[in-house]
């Protein structure tokens, strides 16, 4: 007998089978544990400091560019990140007046729907 460990779609399975010469299987495979998945850290802010305001991403997606940096000033609107989801460019606009307080993600970073990119004040 050998002993497998086969992923398939991120999901782990034990694989036991025996050489019998048939053609039949010799063992039907049991589900493993799933290999747990490293968080990513959270990226601190560029200023020491988030704004009370939150810019959340809208989309899941990747991070495609920075629009805005420390410091800047945005309009309601206004670009602050623009994220990439099938193929589309989307832009995380400003929710409202402000100053770009911190940027909580780098060009390239996986984002969920309703993660927080950046913060204003």
């Amino acid at each position: 007998m050998k002993n497998y460990t086969i992923t398939v779609n991120g999901t782990a399975y034990d694989v036991t089978v025996e050489e019998t010469g048939s053609a039949a299987p010799a063992a039907a495979p049991k589900k493993a544990a799933p290999a747990p998945k490293a968080a990513p850290a959270p990226k601190a802010a560029a200023s020491g400091a988030a704004g009370g305001v939150e810019v959340k991403a809208g989309a899941a997606g990747k991070v495609f560019k920075l629009d805005t940096k420390v410091g800047d000033s945005v309009k309601k609107g206004d670009p602050v990140v623009t994220i990439e989801a099938m193929k589309m460019e989307i832009p995380v606009v400003a929710p409202q007046d402000g100053t770009v307080a911190s940027i909580n993600c780098s060009v390239g970073d996986a984002c969920e729907s309703g993660q927080v990119l950046a913060t204003l004040n």
